[in-house]
C-alpha cells in the first residue's frame, strides 16, 4: 500500500510551512501529519545538507508518493532537482509537484517537463556566461580595471616590501596596515613577479 509524504521547506525561521501544507491538502493529497517533513534551511543548501530531507529519504519505500508545492523545494538548480527526482524514481517513489499542475515528475510526461526545464535552465546559464564575458571584454578594451581594487596602494606596497626586507614580520605589517596577512604576502610576492 502506497503512502503519501509531503516535503515542505522555508528558508528562514520567520517563515512557516503552513501555506505549503494547506496547498497540498487543497490539491487533494491526504497526508498523515506524521508524514509531513518540514524544515527551515536555505534553498542554496544541497539536498545532502538538509537533515529533514535526508531523514525522509530513509523513510521512503517503493510505491510511496512524495508531494512538493514547487520544484525548488527539491534542489538549488534544475540540475539538482533532476538528480533528486532520478534518485527518488530509482527507489520507486513517485514525485508530484503542484507548481506543475501536480504532475508526477517520475512519469514519462514529468520527465519530459524536467528535460525541457533543464534545457531552459542550461540555456539561461549559458546566456549569462556569454553576457558576463562580453561585458568583461568590453570593459577591458575600454581600460577599466577588472576585479577588486588592491587593498594597498603602490606606495604602501613598496613600503611593505622594504619593511619585510628590513626584518619586519608579515603579521606585524598586517596589523600595522589594518589588512590581512595574505595581502601583505601578495605585496611581497608581486615584486618577484
Amino acid at each position: 500500500m502506497s503512502r503519501t509524504f509531503a516535503y515542505t521547506r522555508v528558508s528562514t525561521t520567520g517563515q512557516t510551512t503552513e501555506n505549503q501544507i494547506a496547498e497540498i491538502a487543497a490539491a487533494g493529497f491526504a497526508v498523515d501529519p506524521r508524514r509531513v517533513i518540514s524544515e527551515t534551511v536555505s534553498g542554496s543548501s544541497a539536498i545532502e545538507q538538509r537533515p529533514g530531507f535526508m531523514r525522509l529519504m530513509d523513510r521512503l519505500e517503493h510505491g510511496d508518493v512524495l508531494v512538493v508545492t514547487k520544484m525548488d523545494r527539491l534542489g538549488r538548480t534544475a540540475i539538482d532537482v533532476t538528480a533528486t527526482v532520478a534518485r527518488l524514481a530509482k527507489l520507486g517513489v513517485r514525485v508530484h509537484c503542484l507548481q506543475l499542475g501536480g504532475a508526477d515528475l517520475t512519469s514519462a510526461a514529468g520527465k519530459m517537463i524536467m528535460g525541457m526545464l533543464n534545457t531552459f535552465a542550461e540555456f539561461e546559464r549559458d546566456l549569462l556566461i556569454e553576457r558576463t564575458q562580453s561585458g568583461l571584454k568590453r570593459a577591458k578594451t575600454e581600460g577599466a580595471a577588472i576585479g577588486r581594487p588592491a587593498a594597498l596602494d603602490p606606495a604602501t606596497q613598496n613600503a611593505v616590501r622594504a619593511a619585510l626586507q628590513a626584518g619586519a614580520s608579515v603579521s606585524e605589517l598586517a596589523r600595522q596596515h589594518g589588512t590581512s596577512r595574505q595581502t601583505i604576502m601578495r605585496a611581497r610576492d608581486a615584486a618577484a613577479a
